[in-house]
């Protein structure tokens, strides 16, 4: 089980898709490769960035155990799996698997069809689904924008204390900065809370958090490994401006279409992840060229991941 809270970047990979809109699960070792060498301390898998949620059951397992089969021997990479939110049944068949494949840790949002009335539901879902995986940390997604689960993270954690043996902590991808703030310092910060807004990571780190989670870390993880460099060292002015080069990179991704954008910048790091599926719209050949531009003009070969 993982014990020790995470510390710097954990990347939300991107699912690989072939042409044909299937699993691509050959371009893995050569993605978690990359996420070494930017030093990238872990991936959360099949999540919002994953398209979890347009993944079949099958096809989840098999990315798992794509990732699981480079991860489980490396003690230094910390795999967190996302198991959905919708279909509580089958988040705990999964959490059962991720378990015996060696995941480090998995990981639940909020049921957003049939949503929780009230925090205390909420967290007997949880304890549910972590029960399927005793020994296996959870944590907890907290993504309001797309679940529509507005609670108070900091109810969540007085719910699930001493509750949930194995809860680990949440990642909180979310703009309340007062809930975050009282979640850090509940019971003297026993829960591990992992940053989810790249563009506002500095603000996090004002707060005192020491990992995140963000989608931007795979094609641009030396911009943020310099950024909070930077705001160790006390060089705020340096951690503004790099913060600043981060929102100008995030701009793009709404210039471009949104979530779909970030495959576009993987192709510009040598890692083709292909299209995202339907419902989402991808970018068209022209607009990349635009897009490539643009990205060109902010710069980005200083900052992009390597491979």
């Amino acid at each position: 089980m993982l014990t020790n809270k995470i510390e710097g970047l954990i990347a939300a990979p991107f699912t690989a898709f072939d042409p044909n809109g299937e699993l691509n699960l050959d371009l893995i070792p050569a993605y978690y490769q990359s996420l070494k060498k930017n030093n990238v301390k872990g991936a959360f898998i099949c999540g919002s960035t994953g398209e979890g949620v347009s993944l079949t059951f099958d096809e989840k397992v098999q990315v798992l155990k794509a990732w699981t089969a480079l991860t489980k021997a490396d003690p230094d990479f910390a795999l967190i799996m996302f198991l959905g939110g919708t279909n509580v049944k089958e988040c705990k068949q999964l959490a059962v698997i991720s378990q015996q494949e060696g995941a480090d840790a998995i990981s639940f949002t909020s049921p957003y069809y049939f949503k929780p009335a009230n925090v205390q539901q909420l967290a007997k879902c949880c304890q549910e689904i972590a029960a399927a995986a005793p020994n296996t940390a959870f944590y907890y997604y907290h993504i309001p924008v797309l679940t529509g689960g507005n609670y108070n993270m900091i109810d969540l954690l007085e719910a699930v204390d001493n509750m949930i043996p194995t809860f680990k902590g949440i990642k909180y991808t979310h703009e309340d900065f007062m809930d975050f703030l009282s979640c850090l310092n509940y019971k003297n910060g026993k829960y591990d809370m992992l940053w989810g807004r790249d563009e506002n990571m500095l603000s996090s780190l004002v707060l005192g958090t020491k990992g995140a989670v963000g989608s931007t870390y795979n094609y641009a993880a030396p911009l943020y490994n310099d950024l909070i460099a930077a705001y160790n060292q006390g060089n705020f002015e340096e951690a503004n401006r790099l913060q600043q080069k981060s929102i100008d990179m995030i701009r793009l991704l709404g210039k471009y279409g949104g979530i779909a954008t970030g495959k576009a910048y993987m192709k510009l790091v040598d890692l083709d992840c292909g299209e995202f599926r339907l419902p989402i719209a991808n970018m068209s050949k022209e607009n990349f060229e635009l897009f490539k531009a643009d990205v060109a003009a902010l710069g980005f070969d200083s900052f992009k991941s390597i491979n």
